[in-house]
């Protein structure tokens, strides 16, 4: 609760544009909390065989074939 009551103290001290900007502060960082909430993140191998590589991958491209 100690830190509930030296926020505020600290707030109330601030100019009123300052504690308009320590709002907007705090929304941005609950709609970021929120974003970040709704789509977990991609693990690490999850995509594994959904992506392949051709063999000749590395092989000249035909459409290059005149100028080599």
């Amino acid at each position: 609760m100690f830190k509930d009551q030296q926020f505020l103290s600290e707030l109330h001290e601030l100019p009123p544009d300052q504690q308009t900007k320590v709002l907007d502060f705090i929304r941005a960082l609950k709609k970021k909390q929120a974003l970040s909430d709704e789509s977990p993140r991609a693990r690490f191998g999850s995509a594994r065989g959904l992506i392949t590589m051709m063999d000749d991958f590395d092989e000249p491209l035909e459409d290059f074939s005149e100028y080599m």
